[in-house]
């Protein structure tokens, strides 16, 4: 199962079994919500192509007592609307779970509106957002349970780039790899590449799901060398003010890998978007090596 069908499960279970939580959506995925719409035609709402309203729906039933599970693609969710999750959950201090579809280029076809590189770092100007990065249906299914039982405002990035392991979200950093030189932490589904690109390196690899909050102390708790490089499947240097904060009173030097802010107009597979921004193996080996040999 990939992870966009695990998310449309694992939410109709939550609402099937918790009658606080709801669901609205806006016609993306609605092949997966029929029957738990049938089921509950009072908790699950489709908006239709109306992003702001969906966002806006999702922070009244916020208001309620409800526990919202709002979802479309992540260019419609947190770019088109903004201002209402600015506004109807930030500013109004309501929680919910908001699930973006997508990602940065899931969908190459679908043109630059279909593209949410800017997502994460849109989000980081907001206060208090939480932000996960699920790598496989497994941790789709874990963190969704988990934010949708909790309270605050959430963000669950769902996409179609994996990696094979799964590990417990418990916003901690896993040590993936111990070395005695460089740090390279990935976030989010780069977890696979960043391993066969430091393939024979004396490096550490730190692996987490969750984007915010930043584990800062489980980063100086393994920092062996002042060489810091930073892989996320996002705009390039989204995390990079974490990092720094991170690291405030710690001589360090940081490589920043992620998705370039020049626009790719000549659309190929999700694939080759991830090779054109050098986070396939091979891209973030020839950045590490050069990183490393300056």
């Amino acid at each position: 199962m990939d992870a966009r069908q695990q998310f449309a499960r694992t939410t109709a279970d939550l609402v099937d079994t918790d009658d606080s939580v709801a669901l609205v959506y806006a016609e993306i995925s609605a092949q997966y919500f029929g029957d738990v719409e049938a089921r509950h035609p009072d908790r699950v709402v489709n908006v239709g192509i109306r992003e702001q309203l969906l966002v806006n729906v999702g922070a009244g039933m916020a208001l309620t007592g409800m526990r919202p599970v709002v979802h479309t693609f992540s260019s419609f969710l947190v770019e088109r609307a903004f201002e209402q999750v600015k506004l109807g959950f930030g500013h109004q201090d309501v929680g919910g779970v908001l699930v973006g579809a997508g990602g940065s280029f899931d969908i190459p076809g679908g043109g630059r509106t279909h593209q949410a590189p800017g997502d994460v770092a849109l989000l980081d100007t907001l206060p208090g957002v939480h932000v996960h990065a699920p790598s496989n249906a497994v941790e789709v299914d874990a963190i969704l349970r988990t934010v949708v039982a909790g309270d605050g405002l959430h963000y669950v990035r769902v996409v179609g780039q994996t990696n094979a392991a799964a590990y417990p979200a418990h916003g901690r950093f896993h040590v993936v790899r111990r070395g005695a030189g460089a740090t390279v932490i990935a976030l989010g589904p780069v977890l696979d590449d960043v391993l066969v690109a430091t393939a024979g390196l004396d490096v550490t690899v730190l692996y987490s799901s969750t984007v915010r909050p930043f584990d800062g102390r489980g980063l100086r708790a393994v920092l062996g060398s002042p060489d810091v490089v930073l892989v996320e499947p996002w705009l390039a240097g989204t995390s990079s003010r974490v990092v720094a904060e991170a690291l405030r009173d710690v001589p360090h030097r940081l490589l920043a890998l992620g998705v370039g802010r020049d626009e790719h107009r000549h659309y190929g597979t999700a694939r080759e978007h991830v090779r054109a921004h050098g986070l396939d193996a091979a891209g973030i080996r020839r950045s590490l090596d050069a990183f490393l040999a300056a």
